[in-house]
C-alpha cells in the first residue's frame, strides 16, 4: 500500500468567497482515514473524494466564521462512518451551540454520527497519525497542527501573523500550508495579524520544508487569480518550491 498523501485544495480564499475561489477548506486523503481543514463555504465539495469508508476528521483552526461557514451543510452529507470534529481546547461548548438550533441542524439530527474532540498544545494521541497543535498569532485563539504519517509531514498555519510556532510546527515537513492574507509589501494591522507572500516563504526556508503552498488569499486584496501571481513572484525570492494553490487543484505528496 502506498504511503502517498492526496491534498485537494477545495477552498482558498480567505474572508469571503468570490470569482476566484470558496472560504477556506482543505482535504488530506491519507491511506487509512480523511483529513479536512476548516469548514469555510468550500466544504460542500468534499463528498466529491470521500468516497471510501474510512475515518474521517475535521480540524478547525478557529471560530472565524470563514473558517465555519461550512458546518451548516454538513447534512448535505451521507456517510457510514463517523466524523469526528477536532478543535482546541473549550471549543466543544463553542460548537455545541453554532451546531443547534437555531442556527443550524443539531448534530443529534444528522444522518451519520458525529464526535467532537478537543486538541490540546503539544502531541495529542488517539488518532490514526501522529498530531501535534501549537497556538498561532491571531486576534483570537487559533492552532496550527503538523500532521505525521509514516514519513510524510504536512503542516497547516493560517490566520497568523509571523510567529515561532510556525518554523516548530514546519520543521523539515514535506509541505507547508500557509497563508497569504496580505499582498506583497502591505504590514498587517497590530490587531488582525496574518501573513505576507514574503512572511510565509521566510517560514518555510527557515524551517527546511520541501514545498510550500499558498492559500487563504484575502478575497479583497486578490480580487483576481492574476492578482495572486503577485504574491507567487515575491514569494519565490525566498523560497523556490511554491504553490498558490487554486480550488480544484490536488497534489500528491
Amino acid at each position: 500500500m502506498t504511503n502517498d498523501i492526496k491534498v485537494h485544495f477545495l477552498g482558498t480564499n480567505g474572508w469571503y468567497s468570490s470569482q476566484t475561489g470558496d472560504t477556506t477548506c482543505h482535504l488530506l486523503e491519507l491511506p487509512n482515514c480523511y483529513i479536512i481543514l476548516d469548514a469555510g463555504n468550500a466544504i460542500y465539495k468534499i463528498d466529491e473524494h470521500i468516497i471510501e469508508n474510512k475515518p474521517i476528521y475535521l480540524f478547525l483552526s478557529h471560530f472565524h466564521m470563514d473558517h465555519i461557514f461550512g458546518l451548516h451543510i454538513l447534512n448535505k452529507f451521507h456517510f457510514e462512518q463517523t466524523l469526528t470534529i477536532c478543535c482546541y481546547d473549550g471549543g466543544e461548548k463553542i460548537l455545541n451551540n453554532i451546531l443547534n438550533h437555531p442556527f443550524t441542524m443539531p448534530i443529534k439530527q444528522l444522518g451519520y454520527k458525529v464526535k467532537i474532540k478537543e486538541i490540546y498544545e503539544g502531541y495529542n494521541k488517539g488518532f490514526p497519525f501522529k498530531l501535534r497543535a501549537q497556538k498561532l498569532v491571531h486576534l483570537t485563539k487559533c492552532f496550527g497542527y503538523r500532521f505525521e504519517y509514516e514519513e510524510k509531514i504536512i503542516t497547516y498555519c493560517t490566520d497568523t501573523g509571523p510567529c515561532s510556532s510556525i518554523k516548530d510546527l514546519a520543521n523539515k515537513a514535506d509541505l507547508l500550508i500557509a497563508e497569504c492574507s496580505l499582498k506583497p509589501g502591505q504590514a498587517a494591522l497590530k490587531n488582525w495579524p496574518h501573513m505576507s507572500p514574503k512572511d510565509a516563504a521566510l517560514h518555510a526556508y527557515n524551517s527546511q520544508v520541501k514545498k510550500l503552498a499558498l492559500i487563504h488569499f484575502d478575497a479583497d486584496n486578490y480580487p483576481t487569480l492574476e492578482h495572486r501571481k503577485n504574491a507567487i513572484i515575491e514569494a519565490k525570492k525566498y523560497f523556490p518550491d511554491i504553490i498558490g494553490a487554486i480550488d480544484y487543484d490536488t497534489i500528491i505528496i
